[in-house]
């Protein structure tokens, strides 16, 4: 696994995540434990002095008297790990147990009658302090305070083998989680690998779009993927078209030219005249070729506006044949391309309409209900009313270096860029006879 990889970040995100949440926990539980310990010990020696308080008796000299057998035998044993001892006012002592003989205990503040002192002293052992007022048979009370003490190293022990055993568990439980969370991420990120592995394959020509199945999460970035991609290739595919086009399109202009300067006298005007034809071609198969394509990535277009524009140049151009130009749209006929593809396919269509009409044009934008016409967003239409294609003869004109009249000027490819330019953009192209004018109707259904 890399380092600067995705999986081993997120892996080692997991991994200190974990190690900070077992660490905290392992605190929590010890302290735990260790105070519940503490607490049954404390319990324990209450119990102690409670034993020792009811073999105790006050004697008629008000002297407390302790038998010399006790029912703890610990109590009996020097050394044993558990001593008693019973006080009294300012820390006299009155007995001790033999377990505690040549012991000291650190001093404390008198306590009031009933009450109790958990502490921990300086040596490590654990000591209750418990006050009690005693009452002989004639009325008189002595002030006693009964303290039994255990060495600290048992609950110590506890606390280190309960210690050792939850961070055992704790550590086998995070490699345990570590592992898991590594299968996690790797499933998790098969997709990513998938679509990287599919862009190799692409990149080394053994794909040519990404066909995997990917999480619904992954749909857009695929979709986009794949739309650049087809437009890279496509526009690829253009820039060979293009220059075989120019080639083909450049011989008759140099065939021109080769035969004005054979004779001794150059025809100037013959030859200004090609020059300016082949400047015109280089320009127009560049900016066929500058065409992109469909790209979800770049802006929306307003498709009305680009057709306003060609329509004002067109009258221009045509302005010795009065072309009436009717144009009728809906608001809202936008889409996502480059300008520039737009200028093609309107440009294309109004030009080759308003060259064959007799005097009228009909450009239609309609707006396309959601769901209908098989997901199209707008139909643009454009109708004419010149002598039309023969129905045989239409899917030629989409041919490239097809006219359907040798005579007319023109080079046989708009109606084929029109056709690929919709392809790519993922329209539809629909050719038949205008029924209001009698001429050609050209329907592009666009997304």
């Amino acid at each position: 696994m890399k380092t600067n990889s995705l999986s081993f970040r997120l892996l080692v995100s997991a991994a200190i995540v974990l190690t900070a949440f077992f660490a905290l926990v392992s605190l929590i539980l010890e302290q735990g434990f260790k105070e519940s310990a503490e607490q049954a010990l404390k319990e324990k020696l209450q119990i102690h002095i409670y034993s020792l308080i009811s073999v105790a008796e006050l004697t008629d000299m008000l002297e407390l008297s302790m038998p010399d057998t006790l029912r703890e035998p610990r109590f009996s044993n020097p050394g044993s790990g558990l001593y008693a001892t019973i006080t009294q006012v300012n820390n006299i002592f009155v007995w001790r147990s033999p377990s505690a003989v040549g012991m000291t205990f650190p001093t404390f503040e008198q306590l009031k009658p009933g009450e109790s002192k958990f502490v921990k002293d300086t040596k490590g052992r654990f000591v209750l302090h418990y006050a009690v007022i005693w009452e002989n048979k004639d009325g008189f009370e002595q002030y006693y305070v009964f303290s039994v003490a255990e060495e600290g190293v048992f609950v110590d022990k506890q606390v280190d083998r309960f210690r050792l055993t939850l961070r055992s568990w704790l550590f086998f439980t995070a490699i345990l989680l570590v592992l898991i969370q590594f299968l996690v991420l790797r499933w998790s990120l098969k997709p990513l690998r998938g679509i990287v592995t599919d862009l190799e394959a692409i990149e080394a020509g053994r794909k040519t779009r990404l066909d995997g199945q990917y999480p619904s999460e992954l749909e857009g970035v695929v979709g986009n993927l794949n739309a650049l991609v087809s437009s890279e290739r496509a526009h690829l595919e253009r820039y060979r078209n293009t220059l075989a086009d120019l080639a083909h399109s450049l011989k008759t202009p140099l065939a021109i030219l080769r035969g004005c300067i054979e004779p001794k006298t150059v025809n100037k005007g013959q030859v200004a005249e090609q020059i300016s034809r082949m400047n015109e071609i280089v320009e127009y198969q560049l900016q066929k070729a500058a065409a992109k394509g469909q790209q979800k990535l770049t802006g929306k277009v307003d498709v009305s506006l680009v057709v306003e524009k060609i329509i004002i140049s067109l009258k221009k151009v045509y302005w010795e044949k009065e072309v009436i130009f009717s144009f009728e749209y809906d608001v809202g006929c936008t889409m996502y391309c480059q300008e520039g593809d737009v200028y093609e396919i309107a440009g294309n269509l109004l030009d080759n309409a308003a060259k064959w009409c007799k005097k009228n044009v009909y450009v239609n934008l309609i707006q396309l209900k959601r769901g209908e016409d098989e997901g199209f967003s707008f139909l643009f239409q454009v109708e004419d009313d010149g002598p039309g294609i023969p129905d045989d003869k239409i899917h030629e004109v989409l041919q490239r270096g097809v006219r359907v009249d040798e005579n007319i000027h023109g080079h046989g490819i708009g109606m084929a860029v029109v056709n690929e330019l919709t392809e790519l953009l993922g329209g539809k192209l629909i050719a038949e006879s205008s029924e209001e004018l009698g001429g050609m109707c050209w329907q592009i259904y666009l997304p």
